[in-house]
């Protein structure tokens, strides 16, 4: 499989590696963090004027078309400037939702967000289900022609911030049925709605978001009744490859930042990166690196693929490996600086709390390590009672 970058992601990935180190310096970042909303309208609108929030939409609803491969150049560039603006809540998980599964209305919000003048949220998580799909309590009942949503959703990814939700509700059957989750478009400012930001961790936003009664058109449906769970399921995939990405630039940046640092701190009269053990880390630091690049672009390969078994292989794979590198990478670094490595005004901690809120982001390694192992092993069982499967899947 070729994962070179065509001239044109290459061009892509060289303008927005220079935005990030003019426009969005650590001090900068500091700045935009300590405003009310958490990040800059400004920001927002350059990365509207560059493209960005146009990529992945399709040419006829005013965007740029793209790929899985074009969201990592750009997730991959972010990740180094560790940047906080909403693009994976609006471009990947909100408009790459309405451009696979929405209605005509719907699409034809897509020219907005292209243009950077709407904001989208996904909100599908709730508490206690520790990061299982289908645990939806939130329920969607008929009423006329329409639907009243009720119910609260955790840690909505810049809940606060959007214009519009993307609201997953039961429709039928129990809590934690496969069946029965619908998905729909609700105004984040309609009645009922209540929203809590807050700031997360590692500088980002998210929401809680509390639904009473909340009335819906039938036109606000995505896809089909009671089928929502495959879209958000797809939706929350292309999430991770593109969080896989933010944390490919984000480990490339705090490794050059390491090196850096150790061949200019001294000790005994030498700078520490003269130490054969210190480089040994650092060898290993760009090795866990290259390994969880290898996996990040394995996963943007597969995201939009058609066979749901391998898109779920290959991004649980990805969740894995990179999440074990983001946690290796981001300790070996604040070990390498010392008592300086957690402080908040050195950027490598920062970096180091992203990485850890990424691991964590849509399951964490564990989660997707007994998923992938699950998949396997069901795999072999029904290799085992269909042989001609197994060999089929060989061939292919």
């Amino acid at each position: 499989m070729d994962f070179k970058l065509s001239e044109e992601q290459q061009q892509l990935r060289d303008t927005l590696y220079r935005f990030v180190q003019k426009q969005y310096a650590f001090e900068k970042r500091r700045e935009i963090l300590k405003s009310a909303q958490g990040y800059s309208d400004e920001i927002w609108r350059q990365l509207a004027e560059m493209g960005l929030t146009a990529i992945g939409i399709p040419e006829d609803h005013g965007g740029l078309g793209g790929n899985g491969f074009d969201h990592h150049v750009v997730m991959e560039a972010l990740g180094r400037g560790l940047v906080v603006e909403p693009y994976l809540a609006t471009v990947v998980l909100g408009a790459g939702t309405l451009a696979r599964a929405g209605n005509a209305q719907q699409k034809a919000l897509l020219e907005k967000v292209a243009s950077g003048e709407l904001k989208l949220a996904l909100a599908h998580y709730e508490g206690n289900g520790r990061y299982e799909l289908n645990h939806v309590a939130t329920t969607a009942k008929r009423d006329g022609n329409g639907f009243k949503l009720n119910g609260t959703k955790t840690v909505v990814l810049h809940g606060d911030a959007a214009d519009k939700l993307l609201v997953s509700a039961r429709t039928s059957g129990k809590e934690r049925d496969a069946s029965g989750v619908s998905l729909f478009l609700v105004d984040a400012k309609a009645p009922g709605v209540s929203r809590h930001g807050y700031p997360t961790h590692d500088g980002h936003r998210a929401a809680e978001i509390t639904l009473k009664d909340v009335a819906v058109g039938a036109d606000a449906l995505i896809g089909t009744l009671d089928h929502g769970l495959p879209i958000v399921e797809q939706t929350i995939q292309a999430g991770i490859s593109a969080l896989c990405a933010e944390a490919i630039g984000a480990m490339s940046a705090l490794i050059e930042m390491t090196l850096a640092y150790i061949k200019t701190r001294k000790q005994f009269g030498v700078p520490i990166g003269t130490f054969q053990v210190l480089q040994h880390r650092m060898a290993d630091m760009l090795m866990w690196a290259e390994q969880a690049k290898s996996m990040a672009l394995l996963a943007a390969s597969k995201v939009a693929s058609d066979d749901a078994t391998e898109r779920r292989r290959a991004i649980s794979a990805a969740k894995v490996l990179v999440g074990q590198a983001a946690r290796y990478v981001g300790q070996q670094a604040v070990q390498l600086h010392g008592g300086i490595g957690v402080t908040d005004e050195l950027a490598v901690s920062h970096y180091f709390k992203r990485l850890t809120l990424i691991n964590a982001t849509f399951g964490d390694a564990d989660h997707h390590l007994a998923r992938f192992s699950d998949q396997i092993a069901a795999e072999a069982s029904q290799s085992e009672t269909h042989p001609s499967l197994m060999k089929a899947r060989k061939v292919g």
